[in-house]
């Protein structure tokens, strides 16, 4: 059954200037090792940093409840892929204490990202 949902879309360019502006400051409180190196082998490395931005933005609305907006770490979220490249996502912290304690099973997402936009969904599924 589906409990949640979210949906973002964030634009590359913007994500390039942050990341030009403050640097390690910016990368440091927004993503993880994992994903910074997995960013990082990448070519275009914003495209990728702005899709995993949009993905934990998703994450972060369908974990929203009543209205209320519901914060965490930005790296209690954690993008990765699979064999395929599919992306998935790792919680930690209180998205995983939230997780547990409303009985969700998993967490679906869907992103894809263009030179100009990146764009994700996440479903809760309990």
């Amino acid at each position: 059954m589906v409990v949640g949902s979210g949906i973002d879309i964030i634009e590359v360019e913007r994500v390039q200037a942050l990341k030009d502006k403050w640097q390690k400051r910016f990368l440091d409180k927004l993503f993880t090792e994992q994903e910074l190196k997995y960013a990082n082998t990448k070519k275009a490395a914003a495209e990728h940093l702005a899709v995993r931005i949009a993905i934990k933005e998703a994450v972060i609305k369908a974990f929203s409840e009543n209205g209320k907006k519901y914060l965490g770490n930005w790296k209690d979220i954690e993008v990765s892929n699979d064999a395929s490249g599919r992306p998935y996502v790792n919680l930690y912290g209180n998205f995983k204490e939230v997780k547990k304690r409303r009985g969700l099973d998993r967490v679906i997402i869907s992103a894809s990202h263009t030179h100009k936009y990146a764009v994700a969904s996440a479903i809760l599924i309990k």
